[in-house]
């Protein structure tokens, strides 16, 4: 195995609701605190490769991808703006029956049967608010079909709610199938550890790039020089040691940020496991008002 440090190919700083963006790449990281999160995440992969719980995450369904996806062609503009308010009405008959389990098929052939969601509570994760004055989504039925979504071990077909939106020709897809329990984590989290040596990871925000990019979001200060992400790879995990860069000390607000970082790896991530070094877990998958129960 080995260790490098990772390039950011950008930076997206979110404060609060903010939406402004800067851009910048890492650090190689030296010393002491290079050894802390060397060892830690050393530490951690040896925990998980050939464990039970590693076994237990290559036999489940972990979804790392939407689990809604918009009507082929996209929103309206109006629309864009009801989707992500959650703003939705109900103008139609939502199925009331429907099987217990569905089934989680990958092209390698290998099945998971997954309970099913129900369509009123699919739809009501999906209507969060009701804003009068404010645009909305007309709902007008659904029906249960596929959809194709990216998971711990690859694109797998799902079952999935059709909803049909007022307006438009093509359906409002949302995956109707429960996540598996994650397993129970072979290592403790890591103890009280300056943040400028290892920091927890807030999610995982993408894999692309033929599997060889991996997005996160860290969270750091507002008086450091933001964060920065090691990767140790193994041939059985990925682990992800997050960290801050300069971080200050004494009259600095305690105001917290959220930096997107990419990391790029040596080999695709495949079915190997995406770990955070800190906690000593998979690093948890989700998007802003993430609309599919967490498995983490």
């Amino acid at each position: 195995m080995h260790i490098r440090a990772s390039r950011m190919a950008r930076l997206l700083v979110l404060v609060a609701l903010s939406t402004s963006a800067t851009s910048g790449c890492g650090s190689e990281k030296e010393g002491p605190a290079a050894e802390v999160a060397t060892h830690r995440a050393r530490q951690v992969a040896a925990a998980w490769d050939g464990s039970q719980a590693a076994d237990a995450w290559r036999a489940g369904y972990y979804p790392m991808d939407e689990a809604v996806q918009l009507p082929q062609g996209g929103l309206r503009e109006a629309d864009k703006r009801a989707y992500q308010a959650q703003n939705y009405a109900l103008r139609g008959e939502l199925p009331t029956t429907r099987p217990r389990e569905g089934r989680v098929a990958w092209a390698s052939g290998k099945s998971l049967t997954r309970p099913l969601v129900q369509a009123q509570d699919a739809y009501t994760n999906l209507a969060r608010a009701r804003v009068d004055g404010l645009p909305r989504l007309t709902v007008t039925g659904a029906k249960l079909d596929e959809m194709v979504l990216t998971t711990s071990r690859g694109p797998a077909t799902v079952p999935a709610w059709f909803f049909t939106l007022e307006g438009y020709a093509a359906p409002l897809k949302v995956a109707a199938v429960r996540p598996s329990k994650l397993p129970q984590a072979p290592i403790e989290p890591a103890g009280d550890i300056p943040v400028g040596q290892l920091a927890p990871l807030d999610r995982l925000v993408k894999i692309e790039g033929a599997e060889r990019s991996v997005t996160v979001i860290a969270i750091h200060g507002v008086c450091d020089d933001g964060p920065a992400v090691d990767v140790l790879e193994t041939r059985g995990s990925v682990v992800l040691s997050a960290f801050v860069k300069d971080p200050k000390t004494g009259d600095c607000t305690a105001q917290a940020k959220k930096t997107q970082v990419t990391v790029k790896l040596d080999r695709p991530v495949r079915d190997r496991v995406l770990l955070d070094a800190h906690t000593g877990r998979p690093v948890p998958y989700s998007q802003p008002n993430e609309l599919s129960p967490s498995w983490s």
